[in-house]
C-alpha cells in the first residue's frame, strides 16, 4: 500500500483517499481511480471541483449523511453537475422528529450517530459494536451504496461527515468483496487518523456538528483498529463473514463481480 499516492488533496476536503493500492488475498492490489473516500464534500472549491469531474472523471457520489445532515449543510456543490449522480443514503433509522427534513430543531446527538433506541437495541448494540447498527438499521442503504459504488461509467466517491465511521464500514465492506486482507483494511480504516485534527477543526467551524465533537475529547474520536476488528469479527462469528451477511440481504454474486471488477486489477 502507498500513502503517498493514496491521498487526495483538495482545498474543501481533508480526508481524501483513493481504495487502490491495496494487497489483496491472492497478491495482487486494488485499482487506483475507482473509489474514492471522503469526509464531507459541501465546502469543495472551483479548483476542487475540477480535479474531481474533470482529471478524476467522478460520476457517483455516496452521501452516507442523515437527513438532518444534508438538510443543515446542504448537499453541497457537486450537485451542479448533471454528469454526477448523487446517491443518498443514510445509515441511521431516521426515526426520531428531528431527523425529519422539516424539523424545527435538530439535536446535535441524533444529526450525529444515533436516534433514540429502545433497551433491546443498545443492549445488542453494546455487543456487537455501533458499527453493527448501521447494518441493523439500514441494511437497504448498506447494500445500495455497495451497489452505486460498482458503476462502471467513472470513479465514485463515499462519503459521510468526517469520512470515518459511516465510511469506514462501507469502505471495509467494498474492500471486503473484492477480496483484499483484513490488514489492508485495517490499515486503511485508522489512516484516517493521520488527519483527525484537520477533520475536527473542519467539522467544528459548523454549528451543525460543533456541540457533539466539544463534547469528548479530541482523542474519542480517533479511529483504532479494534472498532473495525470487532465490527469484522461480529460478521465472522454471527454470519460466516461479510459476504454471508450481504448474502442474506439479497447481495448476490453478479453484485460481487461487479464491485470486483472495479477495485481488483
Amino acid at each position: 500500500m502507498n500513502e503517498l499516492t493514496r491521498w487526495i488533496h483538495l482545498e474543501g476536503a481533508v480526508n481524501v483517499r483513493d481504495l487502490g493500492g491495496l494487497t489483496t488475498k491472492d497478491g495482487g492490489t486494488t485499482r487506483f481511480g475507482r473509489v474514492y473516500r471522503s469526509d464531507n464534500l459541501q465546502g469543495l472549491t472551483e479548483r476542487d471541483l475540477g480535479l474531481l469531474v474533470g482529471d478524476l472523471k467522478l460520476r457517483h457520489v455516496v452521501d452516507l449523511r442523515s437527513v438532518a445532515e444534508v438538510t443543515l449543510e446542504g448537499p453541497g456543490p457537486l450537485t451542479r453537475f448533471p454528469e454526477v449522480s448523487i446517491h443518498h443514503l443514510t445509515l441511521f433509522a431516521e426515526g426520531g422528529v428531528n431527523t425529519d427534513v422539516e424539523a424545527d430543531r435538530i439535536d446535535a446527538e441524533r444529526v450525529l450517530p444515533w436516534q433514540d433506541m429502545d433497551e433491546d437495541t443498545l443492549a445488542e448494540l453494546r455487543v456487537t459494536g455501533f458499527y453493527y447498527g448501521y447494518l441493523h438499521n439500514r441494511p437497504d442503504s448498506v447494500l445500495a451504496a455497495l451497489r452505486a459504488l460498482a458503476h462502471d461509467d467513472g470513479a465514485a466517491i463515499v462519503h459521510c461527515a468526517a469520512g470515518k465511521d459511516r465510511t469506514g464500514v462501507v469502505s471495509a465492506l467494498a474492500l471486503e468483496v473484492a477480496g483484499v486482507t483484513r490488514e489492508a483494511i485495517v490499515s486503511d480504516y485508522v489512516a484516517t487518523g493521520d488527519r483527525i485534527e484537520h477533520i475536527l477543526a473542519r467539522l467544528r467551524s459548523s454549528p451543525t456538528y460543533r456541540d457533539d465533537l466539544d463534547a469528548r475529547p479530541a482523542d474519542d474520536h480517533r479511529p483504532r483498529a479494534e472498532y473495525i476488528e470487532q465490527f469484522l469479527d461480529v460478521l465472522d462469528n454471527r454470519f460466516g463473514g461479510p459476504l454471508a451477511w450481504l448474502g442474506a440481504q439479497g447481495w448476490n454474486e453478479n453484485d460481487s463481480q461487479a464491485l470486483r471488477s472495479r477495485l481488483r486489477d
